[in-house]
């Protein structure tokens, strides 16, 4: 159902309609894992993310006249902007299901682009069940994000690019939702270098494809809230499967505070703005998940839809994380001096104030007393150890939060 040359016609069609995305070496983290390492900046593409390739790839392969009802789809954001973008570009019309959860961003970059938008389901699985059932009544034509020779073809022109730049690539390191990325580029890459291992990598808290490669059957999970939220999928596909199966070396898993720290890397680093589901594949890296780097590594950034709040949030988490931010609650005698003595020592620890609360009326304060809740800036977990190693020899009475 997929084959190489179903890829290499995607390629053709989409040769003039997507960006053939920049491969960026990448010299600190090539030093810091010990291989060279390339980024393959899906984050780039027209809609944010790699999610046009496939879309547009199924509405052009078909007959247009087939296609005049319009198109449905469900998606957590990034399908859903590649099948709007698509369905602009030819003049169709677009209904698309997506999660009430689904960042405000992606909503509106998804309507910014023409079609109507469907909030609906507490997950993509929901979502998804209520945009099967309105293609079946309405008579449009349904596209699956992820499980569809077609999507999949046109996902894996990714893996084509990969080598047209970089035909000695050793490793290529790709996200899993539904697995219709990975099993694209794997078909594309394997075809003609049958050497080169694809890694997989998912988030722990939505493993379902994982742990379909480990049993041998297609199963469901249960879906943890995650900031890789575009790869939350609770059934891994049944088209991806037997693929990922034969072609795929391995998959892993990564944890949310990994995540977070790979986010805020890339951003720091490589001045790369990238979602969460994009970023699982340095955040496998980083962590030594993957157990064998061949040669040069390909590093998969596949989406930045990510929207400022969300940002926000997961910056502060992984610098809480890396020990560069320190959220502290410290109890003190309620006299004059007490809190500008504290402000002295921790001036002396050469940690920084960012913020600080004072509060009398904590309740289990005993008489006399008063608490203060702080978050201060160091310069990384070492740092963060000493801070408190001397404020606890100052007498400080501290809990970490």
């Amino acid at each position: 159902m997929i084959s190489y040359e179903l890829v290499l016609e995607a390629a053709d069609r989409l040769r003039k309609r997507v960006l053939q995305t920049e491969l960026i070496a990448s010299p600190h983290f090539s030093e810091h894992l010990g291989v060279p390492v390339l980024l393959k900046c899906e984050n780039l593409q027209k809609t944010g993310a790699f999610k046009l390739r496939g879309a547009l790839n199924f509405m052009t392969a078909r007959d247009r006249a087939g296609l005049a009802r319009g198109v449905t789809a469900a998606s957590a954001g990034n399908h859903a902007q590649g099948v709007a973008f698509g369905a602009d570009l030819l003049g169709i019309p677009a209904r698309i299901f997506m999660p009430e959860t689904t960042p405000p961003q992606k909503v509106q970059a998804t309507r910014d682009l023409g079609a109507e938008v469907v909030l609906t389901g507490a997950n993509f699985d929901e979502s998804y069940d209520a945009a099967l059932a309105d293609s079946e009544q309405s008579g449009t034509v349904f596209i699956h994000p992820f499980d569809d020779p077609l999507v999949i073809a046109g996902q894996g022109t990714i893996g084509l690019e990969i080598l047209k730049s970089l035909p000695d690539v050793g490793t290529v390191v790709v996200p899993i939702g539904g697995g219709g990325l990975i099993a694209g580029i794997a078909t594309a890459i394997k075809a003609t270098h049958p050497r080169v291992r694809i890694i997989g990598v998912e988030t722990a808290s939505a493993p379902s494809m994982y742990q379909a490669v480990k049993t041998g059957r297609r199963c469901t999970v249960s879906l943890a809230q995650t900031i890789a939220d575009g790869i939350a999928v609770k059934t891994a596909g049944k088209v991806t499967l037997p693929i990922i199966r034969d072609l795929v070396d391995e998959i892993v898993l990564v944890q949310e505070e990994e995540i977070a720290l790979a986010i805020v890397a890339l951003l720091e680093k490589s001045k790369l703005l990238v979602e969460g589901a994009g970023a699982v594949t340095l955040a496998a890296l980083l962590n030594n998940r993957v157990s064998d780097l061949q040669g040069k590594t390909v590093c998969l950034l596949s989406g930045g839809n990510i929207d400022v709040r969300t940002l926000s949030v997961v910056v502060e988490r992984a610098l809480l994380a890396a020990g560069r931010y320190l959220k502290l609650r410290i109890q003190l005698e309620d006299l004059p001096g007490a809190l500008a003595r504290l402000a002295g020592d921790i001036a002396a620890s050469q940690a920084n104030i960012n913020l600080i609360n004072h509060d009398r009326r904590s309740k289990g304060l005993g008489l006399g007393r008063t608490e203060v809740h702080l978050v201060l800036e160091t310069r990384g977990q070492e740092h963060a150890a000493a801070v408190l190693a001397q404020l606890r020899e100052r007498g400080y009475r501290l809990e970490v939060e």
